[in-house]
């Protein structure tokens, strides 16, 4: 695998966002938006609560968290959309560029953009309402890289379909996190879901994440034992990702759907 050529789809990232406001603009804008919103609710859930339960910790700290995941989403596909709306994409693979290389980059692309959102969330989050990431410990670093993997495993599936269905199916992609949002636990415990869908949250590795930090914020037991068994899928999503991008990019070749990102196709 050629590191140049990794940095080369990064650079093309880079450029992008350095030439365009409009394409630096959602990196913070919706996130900051939902923390602003998320941050008088629990700010007014804190005044009238009648025990010392602190909604900002669970509530705000769970919103900010998943925003994070969605940004590490969106920065993969929208990568890749990119190379779609520009009709490049089969001029990219014309050259000696590798799916390797090219994953690499898209996510290397989207933990900057990512980290970018990241810090403009937790500024807000911190300085208008209080939130203490500080609270989580030590555990918020693998709360955050097993939200990190299971975006970029996302992010990657997303594209595939993409790669399948054709450039019109990336509606298909930016509602992905609210559909998934009432499954992974974000605002309440699994437990909480009926019984035939909690085996299917099991299967999220947010889910994990965030019963951890109600239980960190509770003051329970550190949830190692969540944290590896998320950890450990979120690993596994992200190599049946990488397989099924290979595959749906192997088949969009061998019978010329691929045609369909080149600049003279109209469909």
């Amino acid at each position: 695998m050629s590191f140049q050529r990794t940095y080369a789809i990064v650079l093309r990232v880079f450029y992008l966002m350095r030439g365009s406001f409009t394409r630096v603009f959602p990196l913070f804008a919706w996130s900051a938006i939902d923390i602003i919103l998320w941050g008088f609710i629990t700010r007014y859930l804190n005044s009238v609560a009648q025990s010392n339960f602190n909604f900002v910790s669970t509530l705000l700290g769970a919103v900010l968290m998943w925003d994070f995941f969605t940004r590490v989403m969106y920065g993969v596909t929208t990568s890749f959309f990119e190379d779609v709306w520009a009709r490049n994409f089969l001029n990219i693979f014309a050259s000696p560029l590798k799916i390797p290389e090219y994953l690499t980059g898209l996510v290397l692309a989207s933990i900057l953009t990512s980290a970018f959102g990241l810090v403009i969330m937790v500024l807000i989050a911190t300085f208008l309402f209080g939130l203490s990431l500080f609270s989580y410990g030590i555990l918020l670093i693998p709360f955050i890289l097993v939200l990190f993997l299971f975006g970029i495993a996302l992010g990657i599936v997303a594209i595939s379909v993409v790669l399948r269905l054709g450039p019109a199916a990336e509606w298909f992609v930016w509602p992905i996190p609210s559909v998934l949002a009432p499954l992974a636990a974000v605002f309440y415990p699994v437990a909480t879901l009926p019984s035939w869908l909690q085996p299917l949250a099991r299967l999220l590795p947010p889910s994990y994440v965030f019963e951890g930090m109600r239980a960190v914020v509770a003051g329970h037991s550190e949830p190692i034992g969540l944290l590896l068994i998320g950890g450990a899928i979120a690993v596994a999503d992200i190599f049946l990702a990488s397989w099924l991008f290979k595959a749906m990019f192997s088949h969009a070749v061998r019978t010329g759907l691929i045609a369909r990102y080149s600049a003279e196709s109209t469909t």
